[in-house]
């Protein structure tokens, strides 16, 4: 399976932020649209990711605020991003490396959407599932041996 299988299924509603938004402006937003990361849009091109992880840091760091910090203090500015192509598996195995939550995914420059690791972790149990009902029936519709030697 590849990431466009998630994006077909997930839709396309995308959140983004400017770099110098607030940060009280985009927790805000995060808020009210109860998500958990917003894409960093500068002049149409990626520039990073502000996930709730980003957020407490500076929270912790500014005394318990985020103060008047703008997005662009405080945002990973070197996102993991995949491409539609990419598959599943390495989605995962990158996302477990870094610890990340979310990752945009791109084509070429153009941003198709954010895929979360909990969208990658439902697409890979969805799919055991599916395998496991399939070898079931099979192994329930297993053919009977006949012309074979009799049970004594």
């Amino acid at each position: 399976m590849k990431v466009s299988d998630i994006l077909r299924v997930k839709g396309n509603t995308l959140f983004t932020v400017s770099p110098d938004q607030t940060l009280a402006l985009a927790v805000d937003t995060m808020a009210e649209r109860d998500i958990g990361s917003l894409v960093v849009m500068e002049f149409g091109d990626l520039v990073g990711m502000l996930t709730f992880r980003e957020v407490i840091q500076a929270i912790t760091r500014n005394g318990g605020s985020v103060g008047t910090s703008l997005v662009r203090s405080v945002m990973d500015d070197a996102p993991l991003t995949c491409t539609p192509e990419t598959e599943i598996d390495e989605v995962r195995r990158m996302m477990l490396g870094r610890h990340a939550r979310y990752m945009p995914v791109l084509n070429g420059r153009q941003l198709m959407g954010v895929i979360s690791f909990y969208d990658v972790a439902k697409t890979v149990v969805d799919s055991q599932d599916f395998e496991n009902r399939m070898l079931k029936a099979y192994i329930r519709d297993w053919p009977s041996e006949e012309g074979g030697p009799a049970a004594a």
